[in-house]
């Protein structure tokens, strides 16, 4: 399954603020048709295998499942999970164990940040808090045409209790604006995901995936801003990571969209076993020209 990266800024049609809604061509340094035309040499494959992973082999943790999830955009109101708190959400869940090395660097200590949009925090998911808010979420047509995860809540815990129950390498997170739970996210590790088959992974490359889920929130340039301050959280939170990577699916043009606004460039398309997706990248390099 290959959810779509984030239709973040629209669903229906494109907001104001998208640009021409056109895919932009590979750019020169990219990867199209799997050939690497990059002129950066710093682009170019590297097959030596990351230490970390190494060591999960050697541990004999599988990953659970080919989870090259994407992002899309959908459903409620946002809220719907009964009296629930999550603006306090920061000590890490007891749902959430990844191994003595956290691959992540403590996403769930990240803590609020202050975007243009208001206070913004990544709160680790909890199924039996959130499971009915992010089910509803992924049946949302718009959302499910990209994630795919459409139907009874058992199908949207077995993709977040596979996240949970895994090695770290991947942290589903409720997106919590002002106190309201208003968007679903996967930070992840791209180097170690299968992703990184398909394209020249470096060290502690980070992957983003997102959906946003409460109507209000669309078509308004709030994906591109979230987007932006997420990626920024990832580079300031993880200083090992040079880049942040996402995969959006060639189709979702919004969502394209909505990463080169908020300062990833397009990279190559890419063939994924269940979508062609375009290769977004947000380097530290450039984090303060784009």
């Amino acid at each position: 399954m290959s959810p779509s990266d984030a239709t973040a800024d629209a669903v229906s049609a494109p907001a104001p603020d998208v640009g021409t809604g056109i895919c932009p061509a590979p750019a020169r340094d990219g990867i199209a048709e799997g050939a690497d035309r990059s002129t950066d040499q710093e682009d170019t494959l590297d097959l030596r295998l990351p230490d970390e992973l190494l060591a999960l082999f050697e541990t004999g943790q599988p990953r659970s499942d080919d989870t090259d999830t994407d992002t899309d955009t959908d459903a409620g109101t946002g809220h719907g999970c009964g009296q629930q708190s999550w603006g306090d959400s920061t000590a890490r869940s007891s749902s959430l164990t990844p191994a003595d090395g956290d691959l992540l660097d403590g996403v769930a200590e990240w803590g609020p940040i202050t975007t243009p949009v208001g206070v913004f925090q990544l709160v680790p998911v909890r199924v039996e808090r959130d499971l009915p808010l992010v089910c509803r979420w992924m049946n949302d047509p718009a959302v499910s045409a990209f994630w795919e995860l459409a139907g009874p809540q058992n199908v949207t815990e077995d993709h977040l209790r596979s996240q949970l129950a895994d090695d770290g390498r991947s942290v589903p997170c409720l997106g919590v604006l002002e106190g309201a739970p208003m968007s679903y996210w996967e930070i992840y590790r791209a180097d170690l995901d299968p992703l990184a088959r398909h394209y020249p992974a470096r060290p502690h490359d980070t992957g983003i995936h997102l959906l946003i889920g409460a109507v209000t929130h669309r078509g308004r340039g709030m994906g591109s801003t979230l987007l932006r301050a997420v990626a920024d959280l990832v580079l300031d939170e993880r200083t090992a990571c040079a880049r942040v990577v996402a995969e959006p699916d060639l189709r979702n043009i919004p969502s394209v969209t909505a990463f080169l606004n908020a300062g990833f460039r397009f990279s190559a398309e890419l063939d994924l076993p269940a979508k062609r997706a375009a290769l977004m990248i947000r380097d530290r390099s450039l984090r303060d020209l784009l």
